[in-house]
């Protein structure tokens, strides 16, 4: 903890739908729901630490990949470790996400979840 008392414990992600996506990443990570409200649900790992959060957003309009002017711009995205990558890039498809037509590199997969965050598999 820092000399200020400020830790770092979740990441949250806006979504039209969230009891949709958590479920998505329920499913992807393995985690477990803890808050199931209509507008807040959370995700904890197994193990403890940082959780991942979604809030309800309406208005909620997904980036574009790679970045295009005058189009929503990524602001954030999860990087998630993978031991086959390949399998998790098929899972990952099986449960809702997109594969994007624009792979920076080799041992990287970019994907979006199902309401267009982008994350990658590596």
């Amino acid at each position: 903890m820092s000399d200020v008392g400020v830790e770092f414990r979740a990441v949250v992600l806006d979504s039209p739908d969230p009891r949709r996506l958590a479920d998505f990443y329920r499913q992807l990570l393995g985690w477990e729901i803890r808050d199931n409200g209509e507008t807040w649900v959370t995700l904890h790992p197994p193990g403890g630490g940082s959780h991942l959060s979604f809030q309800l957003e309406p208005k909620y309009r997904p980036p574009s990949w790679p970045s295009e002017v005058d189009r929503q711009q990524m602001m954030t995205h999860l990087d998630l470790h993978a031991d086959d990558l390949g399998e998790a890039e098929r899972r990952a498809v099986e449960l809702g996400a997109k594969v994007m037509p624009w792979q920076p590199q080799d041992d990287v997969r970019v994907l979006a979840d199902p309401d267009g965050h982008i994350f990658c598999l590596f």
